[in-house]
């Protein structure tokens, strides 16, 4: 009897001395375990972190260490076949409704001063919008596919195109409502700032930035004054109208450095997202044109019977800096 319960108790403790080494065996494996998966975790967020920066690289064009407005329409205007010629434009756009020589008046002043009607002009912008949509829509797929943390390579392409394509709808658009041929052209890895700001103001309307619409009006206004070309410069690179110009492109600093990454890690994470990433840029885009278009559809420009609004008003550009303007160049003259 006592040489069974011997057994008995010799059985339990062999149990419990199983049940405790199973236990610091599984607590063992579980620390394993976690140890690999920080391991892990640590080498993903390094990954993550390294892609973000080659991005970040790749984007910041202007080389201040940021993504901001400035990276985007420079990367959108190397792209080939962004940059717009507006007489070419203008002849090819008018020759199938009017003669010769009113098209010439048009490219020598502006569709308003040919008296081809707002309506025609409308026309014509919608069809622009409608073409630079459906090549949009050709980037979209890519702007949303999934692939990995190596497809974040793509990602700097696919905001130079998707840009590009607006660039060259505002273009088209500034020229149709009658706006002067803005330099596009690189000069030493550099684009002109009375462009880059005209650009930026534009790109603001088309968000919905805070004082862009009103600039906008202001610098139709001031051409259609007859305004010379180098005071408008001045409002634009120093004076009244460069404020709004910091402002707007402090709101896409913010705007664009959630949107870069945002698209980052819509590639890293392997998810069905080719048709919502392609949906999100397919949609957006008309919407943005649009705005820029109403916007241009009623300025001195554009409209015989448009009057100014006060907030607009305030945005004179006085005769103070066009006296300084005159300063200046006397003394580069010297």
């Amino acid at each position: 009897m006592e040489d069974k319960k011997k057994r008995i108790d010799l059985k339990q403790i062999d149990l419990k001395q199983m049940a405790d080494a199973a236990g610091k065996a599984a607590a063992g494996a579980a620390q394993n375990v976690g140890k690999a998966a920080v391991v892990v975790a640590d080498k993903t967020k390094a990954a993550a972190t390294k892609s973000q920066q080659a991005i970040l690289n790749a984007v910041d064009q202007n080389g201040n260490g940021e993504v901001d407005i400035e990276d985007v329409i420079i990367m959108g205007l190397k792209v080939p076949g962004i940059r717009i010629n507006r007489a070419n434009f203008l002849q090819s756009e008018l020759q199938k409704n009017y003669p010769q020589e009113v098209i010439d008046d048009a490219i020598a002043h502006n569709p308003l001063h040919a008296n081809i009607p707002q309506e025609a002009i409308d026309r014509i912008a919608n069809e622009v919008i409608k073409y630079e949509r459906a090549c949009v829509s050709g980037i979209s797929a890519a702007l949303g596919a999934p692939g990995g943390i190596a497809m974040a390579a793509t990602i700097p392409a696919d905001i130079a195109q998707y840009y590009g394509y607006m660039l060259r709808a505002t273009q088209k658009l500034l020229y149709l409502y009658g706006f002067p041929e803005i330099d596009t052209e690189e000069k030493g890895q550099k684009f002109d700032s009375e462009t880059m700001n005209i650009l930026i103001i534009c790109m603001g309307v088309m968000y919905g930035a805070a004082g862009a619409n009103n600039a906008l009006k202001a610098m139709a206004k001031a051409l259609a004054a007859g305004v010379e070309k180098q005071l408008l410069k001045k409002a634009l690179t120093k004076g009244t109208i460069y404020p709004i110009v910091r402002n707007v492109a402090k709101w896409f600093s913010v705007k664009m450095t959630k949107e870069v990454f945002a698209g980052f890690f819509k590639k890293a994470i392997p998810v069905v997202g080719g048709v919502i990433g392609g949906g999100i840029t397919f949609v957006s885009f008309k919407p943005c044109c649009d705005k820029l278009k109403v916007s241009l559809q009623n300025t001195m420009l554009s409209n015989p019977n448009y009057q100014p609004t006060t907030e607009e008003e305030n945005l004179v550009i006085v005769d103070s800096e066009l006296a300084e303007a005159d300063t200046e160049n006397e003394t580069v003259e010297l």
